[in-house]
């Protein structure tokens, strides 16, 4: 069976951009650094929070549902995360892939990490990880083609649906 290949050119003026560039310097300034101090509710987006780990909506999904793991701490690798850190940031993420299939009933989810810029981290100085329900059939034409995506929740009834399954 031949491999289909599908072309996202949109990303390109990004990942060669000045400004793609300027996400991997560390210059203090840290999105999730400012989330990392907020406590859980539907307008700071924050789902859930321990002394070492959180779970945050993504303000930019690919999805309906998409929730970003971050580590307290300002860090860039896996390998920067005390044992601690390492085990609460992989708790977290098991209690957020429990919270997104009680919350969504999908048939999958997609889980992962982009580390580093080359990887296709967006923010590579804090680590953070992604998960996100999944539906057979649920890509279509409209971010090959129209280089845009249809997203039938908003954030707020994302942060509804999931956070009931959260024990915060």
């Amino acid at each position: 069976m031949p491999l289909e290949r599908f072309a996202a050119s949109w990303r390109e003026a990004y990942v060669t951009s000045p400004d793609a560039a300027s996400h991997a310097n560390d210059d203090g300034a840290c999105v999730f650094c400012a989330l990392a101090v907020l406590e859980p509710s539907s307008d700071s987006g924050v789902l859930w929070r321990d002394e070492l780990s959180f779970v945050t909506l993504n303000a930019f999904p690919y999805g309906s549902g998409h929730l970003l793991i971050l580590p307290q701490r300002h860090v860039g690798t896996l390998l920067e995360l005390s044992d601690e850190e390492y085990a609460s940031y992989f708790l977290a993420l098991r209690r957020t892939v429990q919270a997104l299939e009680a919350a969504y009933h999908a048939d999958g989810l997609n889980v992962g990490m982009n580390l580093g810029q080359a990887a296709g981290a967006g923010i590579p100085k804090h680590l953070h990880g992604h998960a996100l329900p999944r539906w057979n059939g649920d890509t279509n034409f409209m971010s090959t083609i129209a280089e845009t995506r249809v997203l039938p929740e908003s954030l707020a009834s994302t942060w509804q649906k999931v956070v009931v399954h959260f024990d915060n």
